[in-house]
């Protein structure tokens, strides 16, 4: 495996991951993400861990295809189920929502022991991943936003720690845009954060035509706010 067959998304991610790491990638699907990393890294070694059968037995045939069953254990399993404490070094997640890579590693917390990085890919709200990293102990020491295939994806990498300011200023801002995201305002983001406004001003619209109630005056409320923020970052 090659970084041709490799998806620009998940090499990045691949860089996240230190050389000669035990890596457990969640919702590993083919395994592609682990055969790469052990592939390019003698000393790295993987679990790769999937809910689904199909995807469990194509990851199966994809390591033994790879030659790579001595280094990389492929486990049925949900979330981080498939470890146990002390494991793994680094946990990767990519491909899911913000929301369900926060529910997994909220449900596998006790999981997380001996765990250093996570390297983390959430399709849609990154915003929910950051405010968990937060409450949690976890810092952001980096993130990534890019486009492939039409789509935008973001990155963050997260390390133990305190965040020591990292959201100083305005926290909200911060967490919905990534405080690093906001210091490069790359051609990806501003294509994502322009086809958000572009949504959440056509809800706004919808709502106003709505029946009113304290919950939707609510939801009103926070997504002109977050209208607000974007518009000032973008100018």
């Amino acid at each position: 495996m090659n970084e041709r067959q490799l998806s620009n998304r998940l090499i990045k991610v691949a860089d996240y991951v230190p050389p000669g790491a035990t890596v457990a990638d969640i919702g590993s699907d083919h395994a592609y993400l682990p055969c790469y990393l052990c592939l390019q890294h003698a000393g790295t070694r993987a679990i790769a861990g999937e809910v689904n059968e199909g995807p469990f037995q194509s990851a199966k045939e994809q390591v033994a295809r790879t030659g790579l069953s001595g280094r990389i254990d492929v486990r049925k399993g949900n979330g981080l189920e498939v470890i146990e404490p002390g494991e793994a070094d680094v946990i990767t997640i990519a491909g899911m929502g913000g929301s369900l890579i926060t529910s997994i590693l909220e449900e596998g917390k006790e999981k997380l022991e001996g765990v250093s990085r996570l390297v983390l890919q959430p399709n849609v709200a990154a915003e929910v991943i950051r405010a968990w990293l937060r409450a949690n102990q976890w810092v952001l020491t980096a993130e990534e936003i890019l486009e492939e295939d039409e789509k935008v994806y973001e990155i963050l990498v997260a390390e133990r720690g305190d965040d020591a300011g990292l959201y100083a200023g305005d926290v909200e801002k911060k967490l919905l845009l990534g405080p690093y995201l906001l210091k490069q305002k790359n051609e990806a983001f501003q294509k994502k954060w322009r086809h958000e406004l572009t949504n959440w001003k056509r809800i706004l619209d919808q709502q106003a035509r709505a029946t009113e109630t304290e919950e939707l005056r609510q939801r009103q409320k926070q997504l002109q706010n977050q209208i607000n923020i974007v518009e000032e970052v973008l100018g």
